[in-house]
């Protein structure tokens, strides 16, 4: 590998000389490597150049690929449910993660690949919760 460093201005350079099939694979690698959805990366930004969300039938025939995780119901037990959220959101301090649990229904992730949201959910409901992927 060379010494040079590549600079910001070099990389948007190269993605803009790059086919939409290329600049797909490189989505798709930063999502796999990085563990991020590129929805999430993108929405302010589609957001900002006045795009809609599909609704109706668009937004029926494409597969959801980004979930926000929703506790319904914390259940008989709350300490569980807060043990397991504070396992799957980290920046949650105990009273961040108390108060959540409090507040049910809540969102407690949003924007998260459907494996990222899958295994929220199991971890969730095993402590006791009700959850829904939204």
């Amino acid at each position: 590998m060379a010494d040079k460093k590549l600079t910001k201005d070099d990389l948007i350079k190269a993605i803009g000389e790059m086919s939409v099939l290329e600049l797909s694979e490189v989505t798709k690698a930063l999502e796999e490597k990085f563990g991020v959805s590129a929805a999430v990366m993108a929405a302010p930004a589609s957001n900002a150049a006045g795009a809609t969300a599909p609704t109706g039938e668009e937004g029926a025939k494409e597969e959801q690929t980004v979930f926000n995780v929703v506790i319904a119901n914390a259940g008989a037990s709350k300490i569980p449910v807060i043990k397991a959220l504070r396992e799957l959101v980290p920046t949650l301090g105990l009273k961040e993660a108390k108060d959540l649990v409090d507040a049910a229904p809540k969102e407690v992730m949003m924007q998260v690949n459907k494996k990222v949201a899958e295994e929220a959910k199991t971890k969730l409901v095993a402590a006791g919760a009700t959850v829904e992927l939204k």
